[in-house]
C-alpha cells in the first residue's frame, strides 16, 4: 500500500483504538494491524511521534504501570481527544465519500 494514502490517518487510527480503553505502544500496533487486516503495520518511527504530538495536543493522557516485572507506558484517551475523533471521523467520511463519488464507487456512504 502506499504509505502517502496513510498521511493525515495514523492519529485517527490511533485515537480510535484508544477510544475502547487504554492501551500501550505494542497493543495500538498489534490493533491496527489486525483491524485493518494487515494492511497497516505502524513503525515506532511514526508510533510514538505520533502519540506524543497527541499528548501534547491535550488529546491522550499517559501513565506508567507495572505488568509482569515490566514497566509499560499507557495512553488513554482524554474529552478533548473524544470531540477531536468524533471530528475526524466526519471529516473522514466526507472525504470518503467524495473519492468514491469521483472514482464512481459511491455507495451511499455517509
Amino acid at each position: 500500500m502506499d504509505t502517502k494514502l496513510l498521511n493525515g490517518t495514523l492519529e485517527m487510527m490511533m485515537l480510535e483504538v484508544l477510544s475502547q480503553g487504554p492501551s500501550y505502544g505494542y497493543e495500538i500496533v498489534q490493533t491496527v494491524l489486525s483491524r485493518s487486516g494487515g494492511q497497516f503495520e505502524l513503525k515506532e518511527g511514526s508510533l510514538y511521534p505520533a502519540l506524543h504530538r497527541l499528548e501534547r495536543q491535550k488529546l491522550l493522557s499517559s501513565y506508567w504501570t507495572e505488568h509482569e516485572g515490566r514497566r509499560r507506558k499507557y495512553y488513554k484517551l482524554s474529552a478533548a481527544g473524544r470531540k477531536a475523533l468524533a471530528a475526524r471521523r466526519q471529516e473522514w467520511q466526507s472525504f470518503a465519500q467524495g473519492v468514491n463519488g469521483v472514482l464512481g464507487l459511491d455507495y451511499g456512504i455517509v
